[in-house]
C-alpha cells in the first residue's frame, strides 16, 4: 500500500495595498457610469419607500374593508333573525315582557346573597288572611328603615 502525505501547506503571500490601488486606473467612462447609479440610487430610494408605504396602506385597508364585510354580514343575519315572527314573539317576551292575553308572568327577583336567605321557612297557609293596617304609614316605615339600614356587604376595602 502506498503511503499518502499531507499537501504541502500554503505559503501566507502578503499584498501590497498601494500596488493594488495603484494599479486601479479610473477612465472617464467609469467615473461616469459611477455617477448614474449614485444618483439612481438616490432617485429609487424614495419611490421605493413610497411604494412600500403604500403597500402598507393596501394592507390596512383590505383589513378595514374584511372587519367591515363580515360586520355586514353580521348585521344581515340579525336582519333575516328579525323578519322571523317567532324571534319577534321571543324578543318581546324576553326583553319587553310582553304576554299573550289570559297568561300569567311570575318574575322572580333574586337578589340576595346564598349567606342572608333564611334557613327554615314557615308553611304558607291556604287561607286568606285580611290586614287591618293603615298601608301608607307601613310604605313611610319600609321606605325609611330601608333607607337608614346599616349593612355590611363584605369585607371593607382598605
Amino acid at each position: 500500500m502506498g503511503t499518502t502525505t499531507a499537501p504541502p501547506s500554503r505559503a501566507r503571500r502578503r499584498v501590497d495595498v498601494r500596488a493594488w490601488l495603484g494599479g486601479i486606473r479610473l477612465s472617464g467612462f467609469t467615473l461616469i457610469m459611477l455617477g448614474l447609479v449614485i444618483l439612481a440610487a438616490f432617485v429609487l430610494v424614495p419611490t421605493v419607500g413610497t411604494y412600500l408605504d403604500q403597500r402598507a396602506q393596501i394592507a390596512a385597508l383590505e383589513q378595514s374593508v374584511k372587519v367591515t364585510a363580515d360586520e355586514v354580514a353580521a348585521l344581515e343575519a340579525e336582519r333575516d333573525r328579525w323578519s322571523d315572527p317567532a324571534y319577534i314573539t321571543t324578543q318581546a317576551r324576553e326583553r319587553l315582557y310582553y304576554t299573550l292575553p289570559g297568561e300569567v308572568v311570575y318574575l322572580i327577583d333574586d337578589d340576595l346573597p346564598a349567606g342572608s336567605v333564611p334557613e327554615g321557612t314557615d308553611a304558607v297557609s291556604a287561607d286568606l288572611e285580611e290586614t287591618r293596617t293603615d298601608w301608607m304609614a307601613q310604605l313611610v316605615r319600609s321606605v325609611t328603615s330601608a333607607g337608614l339600614a346599616k349593612t355590611v356587604t363584605g369585607t371593607p376595602a382598605p
